[in-house]
């Protein structure tokens, strides 16, 4: 990798002030766990002047009920921290399971939340130094009428790829807003708005993050006691990878009706897809009365696979039909 400083703040103000104003100025950079920044500088995708480090920035690295009925998962908590047992109630199982199914217990003990929900595309030609893909600057999507195995089945467009945080759907699924602090102060957005399709923002990006802000936390609002909540993810390897296909699902259901339903499918679009039409033909319905596949079919409305992954289509529907059983 290219040499780089390294600066090391104590404070959120420090670091915002070491950021840049442009959100193409890719000079400096900020650095959380550093799993995913470590493997783009080695791979000479990036290449900054300065990385930022938010390690010793207090205060980011906690899990806090608020009296506002949330709890806010700092930015640097680690994802072990979230698989501990009695860290999150029951209700958001699904953030525990998709904490564990990320890579392998070393990378979890320091990959950090706001590093994982600000993850770059695992898509090979972005990955690929000499692929001078749309993504890096480029004027093609190699993806589109290339090697598409792993790419998108929705949403895709100019560019294919898709969002490879795990956490990030079941956060989704269970309304999470996160936290941005710069220079102007604090503001709040839901998480599935955090995220932008490529047709819907510069395609550089995945989201809408400036770029003199810090994500600083995560606020789930506290489920009630009858919400249940799960994440399924299907890998091509049985360890260590990433989805090639995942459901998030949380109902709550009162005397086995279904008042609420999330539904957030991720591996298969550039940002985590909210199946809504799935979600309508659960709402309102007893669980022994609703037909499993049909909601499978719903939640895969509207895909247009490309030519290597077709496959991802019967096999998300499975495991939406798994997210419910596990929940009925």
């Amino acid at each position: 990798m290219d040499s780089f400083s390294l600066s090391l703040p104590t404070s959120l103000d420090e670091a915002i002030a070491r950021l840049p104003e442009d959100v193409f100025d890719s000079s400096v950079q900020l650095m959380a766990g550093g799993q995913d920044l470590l493997t783009e500088l080695k791979g000479y995708l990036t290449a900054p002047d300065e990385v930022v480090s938010l390690g010793g920035v207090p205060g980011l690295d906690s899990i806090q009920p608020h009296t506002n009925g949330t709890i806010a998962i700092g930015a640097l908590v680690t994802l072990d921290a979230l698989e501990a047992d009695g860290a999150l109630p029951p209700a958001l199982r699904a953030i525990v399971e998709a904490a564990s199914s990320i890579a392998s217990p070393q990378i979890r003990s320091v990959g950090t939340v706001g590093g994982n929900l600000n993850q770059r595309p695992r898509c090979w030609y972005y990955r690929h130094e000499a692929a001078p893909c749309l993504k890096k600057g480029g004027a093609v999507c190699f993806a589109k009428d290339g090697k598409n195995k792993y790419n998108a089945i929705f949403g895709g467009g100019p560019s294919y790829i898709v969002h490879p945080s795990d956490l990030a759907p079941a956060l989704v699924a269970l309304n999470a807003d996160v936290l941005l602090t710069g220079p102007g102060g604090q503001r709040r957005m839901s998480l599935e708005d955090y995220y932008y399709l490529p047709r819907e923002g510069p395609v550089a990006f995945e989201t809408r993050r400036a770029a003199n802000e810090v994500l600083t936390s995560v606020e789930v609002p506290v489920a009630s006691p009858t919400t249940s909540s799960t994440y399924l993810k299907f890998k091509e390897r049985s360890s260590y990878d990433w989805a090639l296909s995942s459901v998030a699902m949380a109902l709550d259901m009162e005397k086995g009706v279904v008042r609420s339903a999330s539904i957030v499918l991720g591996g298969v679009a550039p940002k985590p897809w909210r199946a809504r039409a799935a979600e309508a033909l659960l709402v309102g319905k007893r669980m022994d009365e609703v037909d499993e596949l049909a909601v499978a079919k719903a939640a895969l409305e509207g895909a247009e696979p490309l030519s290597d992954n077709a496959y991802k289509v019967p096999l998300t529907e499975g495991l939406v039909r798994r997210a419910f059983r596990s929940l009925s």
